[in-house]
């Protein structure tokens, strides 16, 4: 493909529900209450009983449990139940396609969104929307599969070490996934910050405007990529993106979380 533009027509977009296109735009809204974001969510009740389930979760452990999305955000947040919901919402609107298996392609987008999230917290970032952002990057995996199946079958090759999926995207159809997921966030009226760092997530020191989001979500890929990864695999990560975001390596060995305690709002 010689663009991105190119790509795209080749491809069918994937409609996403009125309720993420209205939670996106309380993205880019600071006066967006949570009443409003409540009764956004409430109108959708398939996301609605999904989100209830996810607030009773063992993963919130919430001192009891809640019944409504207005209960459920008073005690989880809103920021963290609109992100939730427009998980939830994505995760819906991409169907199984041939060569990706459906739960590892999932479970490593809920790892990556888990340590983006993590990372985040220590960083000062925003760690909702490094959440969903972490969530998304394999998005554009999916339009490859449906551009061109013949060569996700060589992007998924086994085996496959940590990163090198992007190393192949770039090399066979000349953008990496995160690049076309940018592309779809830009579409959809994402905030830019996002798309920025989807768009760097692969290499996010080639730009000169460096995105702490997109470096962090690098890192969180590499993570989310090996397998059971652990505190001794931190010594893999490139140290000059550690060293860009002033992350130490022994701060990250010493609180490496478990994956198990990731959200799964698949």
């Amino acid at each position: 493909m010689s663009n991105i533009d190119s790509f795209f027509e080749s491809v069918s977009l994937p409609s996403i529900p009125d309720l993420a296109h209205s939670l996106i735009k309380t993205l880019n809204d600071e006066d967006a209450s949570i009443e409003d974001v409540g009764d956004l969510i409430t109108r959708d009740p398939a996301i609605s009983a999904k989100l209830l389930r996810l607030a009773n979760s063992a993963q919130f452990g919430l001192p009891r449990g809640v019944s409504n999305i207005e209960d459920a955000i008073a005690m989880v947040g809103m920021n963290k139940v609109r992100t939730l919901a427009l998980g939830a919402c994505l995760s819906g609107s991409f169907s199984q396609v041939a060569g990706l298996d459906a739960h590892t392609f999932w479970k490593t987008s809920m790892a990556c969104a888990g340590y983006s999230e993590w990372l985040a917290r220590k960083l000062g970032v925003d760690t909702q929307m490094a959440w969903l952002t972490g969530m998304m990057v394999r998005l554009g995996e999916i339009l490859i599969a449906q551009a061109e199946p013949k060569t996700l079958l060589q992007i998924e090759k086994l085996p496959l070490v940590p990163g090198g999926r992007w190393a192949r995207e770039k090399d066979l159809i000349g953008f990496t996934e995160g690049q076309l997921t940018a592309e779809l966030a830009r579409r959809w009226n994402f905030p830019m910050q996002m798309v920025q760092a989807l768009r760097v997530s692969a290499d996010p020191l080639v730009d000169q405007a460096f995105s702490r989001l997109g470096a962090l979500v690098h890192l969180a890929g590499l993570l989310a990529d090996t397998p059971n990864a652990g505190p001794e695999d931190v010594a893999a990560l490139p140290s000059a993106v550690l060293a860009a975001l002033s992350l130490e390596a022994d701060w990250m060995r010493e609180h490496f979380p478990s994956n198990a305690d990731f959200i799964d709002a698949s």
